[in-house]
């Protein structure tokens, strides 16, 4: 079902916006892992302004939904979203990455306010989101926890081991979403180690498994919904993106998975995200 009109517009706004912030924070940190920034804005968007139950002035309350972001490389789109959402002030975005700043490459929750747990090394998230699973499970607590991961690290035996765990105790309360771009650190997933069949593995493991166009808002909307519905078995959304999302120069091309930028390709950059 379409979101309201006005919701819709709301949302697009905010995607726009936070587009524009991951270049700020690119030029402000002298580089940031932009590319796959880019293609998980409406996923971070829908959640953090629609469906994750949780209270910036209560960052700590006990029986708020859980956000793991496994691709913790792209802290330069996840870190702004917090800002955003009420965190901490969007000035203090200006320091990121920079000595004495809590913000660095990649997040970590014992200095980012509104972060549930630190990453970086590949292949984890899942791992952990069973665990807060789990234990959600064992003192009946409501919560969901959401565990965002990047198509490369799918690679990695680990989330398969955490696939496997999640559903063989029925962990409908763990939320999987796979930032479905095809594009790692040196290549196309395809080529240096093939995913497919991605999503029939996923279901082969135990998982509910929607394929979504992740940048369609109605879409991903859609698919939220129904996780947040699910009973028995954890769902894995598989969000088809595209690498670079929003700059044209940038989409779907490797190079722009690490990049720094001086202020001209940084305004050019900008003058993409607000053509589209």
């Amino acid at each position: 079902m379409a979101l309201p009109a006005q919701e819709r517009q709301q949302l697009e706004q905010t995607a726009k916006e936070l587009r524009l912030k991951i270049i700020d924070v690119m030029s402000w940190s002298g580089g940031a892992h932009v590319g796959g920034s880019m293609s998980i804005v409406e996923i971070l968007t829908l959640l953090y302004f629609k469906y994750l139950n949780i209270d910036p002035e209560n960052p700590c309350w006990e029986d708020r939904d859980r956000f793991i972001l496994s691709k913790g490389h792209t802290a330069a789109g996840y870190i702004p979203v917090l800002a955003k959402r009420g965190y901490f002030p969007e000035d203090t975005l200006k320091t990121f990455n920079h000595f004495g700043s809590p913000f660095a490459m990649h997040p970590d929750c014992n200095k980012v306010t509104g972060c549930d747990a630190s990453a970086g090394s590949l292949g984890h998230g899942l791992s952990m989101a069973v665990g807060l699973g789990l234990g959600a499970k064992y003192r009946k607590k409501d919560y969901k926890t959401v565990c965002l991961m990047g198509d490369g690290e799918c690679c990695e035996g680990s989330v398969w081991e955490a696939a496997m765990s999640a559903a063989h105790f029925k962990l409908d309360n763990v939320i999987g979403i796979v930032d479905r771009n095809r594009l790692m650190i040196d290549g196309f997933t395809e080529d240096v180690m093939a995913l497919e069949p991605f999503a029939d593995k996923w279901r082969a493991f135990g998982w509910e498994v929607i394929e979504t166009d992740g940048h369609d808002l109605d879409a991903m909307d859609d698919a939220l919904a129904k996780a947040w519905a699910a009973k028995g078995k954890p769902t894995l959304i598989l969000a088809n993106t595209i690498k670079g999302k929003g700059v044209d120069f940038m989409e779907n091309n490797v190079v722009w998975h690490y990049a720094s930028g001086d202020s001209a390709l940084c305004e050019r950059a900008k003058a993409s995200i607000l053509k589209g």
